[in-house]
């Protein structure tokens, strides 16, 4: 079987023009593009469907958290892009009846995944907003156990929550990891962070990467490396 390309790139910019052109240039060096709500909420479906024309998988990252029929139908109407997204989300908070309603909305057109605990939050955030003490994998961990009995495919979650997950759910529970930053690069506004190497040894099935690469003198390359150090 031929093994799947981890490096989910970020396409984290207002500009159809320049996304489409970093597609192009990093495709050959990547499983996946994902494209956020700055860019989808700037440029809608015709700036969606000029990247995806590029050829490779979307994540359309979206974040959808509302009751539950508003983000079934949001995910039904998100469905008509062509091509359609092969990844899209939610978020975990929206509770265990609106991850179900979006799963039953979409059946097996699309992998459904839940964001759990965003990457730029930590304990000391999470607790301010009105979690109870336990620290960030501990949520982490419930919340994606609740969205495995809502149906969904994975998660959105940090590099540093890998470990509780894969110790009690599936394997076949996907995990998309944001927060990845090779060993020379800046965290940004990210705080719970790991190289991409540690990231698959702790088990991620998809590494987002945004500026790592689209913001590097040389995109392609910085992808190809980036590949590389993990074969």
């Amino acid at each position: 079987m031929t093994k799947i390309n981890p490096i989910c790139v970020a396409l984290d910019t207002p500009e159809v023009g320049k996304a489409v052109a970093l597609a192009h240039a990093v495709k050959p060096h990547v499983g996946m593009m994902k494209i956020g709500m700055e860019f989808f909420y700037a440029n809608g479906v015709a700036g969606y469907e000029a990247v995806a024309c590029e050829g490779v998988p979307i994540f359309l990252d979206l974040k959808l958290h509302d009751i539950p029929t508003t983000v079934a139908q949001g995910l039904l109407s998100l469905l008509k892009l062509s091509p359609a997204p092969a990844i899209m989300n939610v978020h975990c908070s929206g509770g265990f009846d609106m991850m179900k309603a979006a799963k039953d909305a979409v059946g097996d057109r699309v992998k459904l995944i839940g964001v759990t605990i965003l990457t730029s939050l930590s304990n000391e955030n999470i607790w301010t907003t009105g979690f109870d003490a336990r620290k960030t994998d501990e949520h982490t961990l419930n919340l994606a156990r609740l969205a495995l009995e809502a149906g969904l495919d994975g998660v959105v979650c940090s590099p540093l929550d890998l470990a509780s997950i894969r110790t009690s759910l599936p394997r076949k529970f996907l995990t998309i990891v944001p927060g990845i930053r090779p060993t020379d690069a800046s965290s940004h506004d990210q705080k719970r962070i790991a190289t991409p190497r540690a990231a698959m040894a702790a088990g991620a099935n998809f590494l987002v990467i945004g500026r790592a690469i689209t913001s590097a003198p040389d995109p392609a390359a910085a992808a190809a490396a980036i590949l590389e150090s993990l074969q």
